[in-house]
């Protein structure tokens, strides 16, 4: 299924019901009063979660949503009857934006809101009645409902986030580590859509990955394809940055910087999560070459990456675990 992580549409809830003008016709009641009843409220639009859905991709090819108005009143002091909500689903960790002022309306991790309103309905003649006017003739229109343009956009909620450079080997570790089975090739930008995959630990323990594209320098600035996704890291609680060693890949050192620095210029938060850094494909690199490159990191860094294969599986354990760790302390 295609990907669709913004979009926008316009709603309209329904108008309220016009109040009834009505006067009581019985045989034995010659001079009867007004009875004209009140109309109905015009129908909601509520957005409300569905965890069976991972995508807006709905609204792709519908944009417009629309309430039905209430009924007006009736004679006998009937009420019309209130227009049924509009509710639409979207997936859990949809931020609601207005479109025209880019006010934040909602931030949706579960339940529902209510974005547009629907009008009230008028009163009927029998509200009018007073002593001096027994026989009021006028009734009230049902309001207007809410118009609106809204800005629908998906961050995926993931408790650990694997970023890096393209073709770091993000898609073969996710693959290896949880259940998710997404699009693997040798060349750049392999990953087009977020994967997430849940990560087994023991019987009744688990949590959840997300695989984010590949950022590139510039990222922030819309860059490559990853500035697409940068908002799908905001919700994690880790990062695992990975770095690729094959002789095509480019000097890890320098391509854990270029990742931090584009998260760190896309939002402050994102670069002081906690993270850790693993250097795969070690499987292609020497033993020498390895402790060349774990020198390097000391020096310039002033910490040890994690050494991992995705390939062969070699230290997959090792990261997962601390993975695990990190997010089991952040969520006690």
């Amino acid at each position: 299924m295609r990907f669709i992580d913004r979009v926008k549409i316009r709603i309209e809830s329904g108008a309220g019901g016009n109040g009834c003008v009505s006067f009581r016709r019985e045989k034995h009641v010659p001079r009867g009063g007004p009875d004209g009843g009140d109309g109905g409220r015009g129908g909601d639009i509520i957005i409300q979660t569905d965890t069976s859905l991972s995508t807006l991709i709905d609204y792709r090819y519908k944009r417009e949503y629309k309430a039905s108005a209430g009924r007006p009143g009736k004679g006998s002091k009937m009420s019309g009857r209130d227009a049924d909500p509009v509710i639409l689903k979207v997936p859990p960790g949809t931020v609601i934006f207005d479109a025209q002022s880019s006010e934040i309306l909602a931030d949706l991790t579960e339940g529902e809101v209510t974005v547009a309103t629907g009008g009230g309905g008028g009163n009927g003649n029998a509200r009018f009645a007073t002593a001096s006017r027994q026989a009021p003739r006028i009734a009230g229109e049902g309001r207007a409902g809410e118009e609106k343009e809204l800005i629908l956009e998906l961050k995926l909620i993931a408790d650990a986030g694997i970023v890096g450079l393209p073709n770091s080997g993000k898609s073969t570790l996710i693959s290896r580590i949880s259940a998710a089975r997404p699009k693997i090739a040798d060349y750049p930008f392999t990953t087009l859509v977020p994967n997430l995959g849940v990560v087994r630990m023991g019987e009744f323990s688990s949590f959840v990955v997300a695989d984010v594209p590949g950022l590139v320098e510039g990222a922030h600035k819309g860059t490559g394809l990853g500035h697409q996704f940068l908002r799908h890291v905001e919700r994690t609680s880790v990062l695992l940055h990975l770095a690729g060693l094959a002789p095509t890949d480019e000097d890890p050192v320098e391509a854990y910087r270029t990742v931090r620095d584009e998260l760190k210029a896309y939002a402050q938060g994102l670069a002081q999560k906690e993270s850790i850094v693993a250097l795969n494909k070690s499987d292609l690199v020497s033993d020498e070459e390895r402790t060349s490159i774990l020198k390097k990191f000391r020096d310039e860094l002033g910490f040890e990456p994690y050494i991992i294969s995705a390939a062969t599986g070699e230290g997959l354990n090792e990261v997962v675990g601390k993975l695990y760790e990190m997010v089991k302390a952040i969520k006690d």
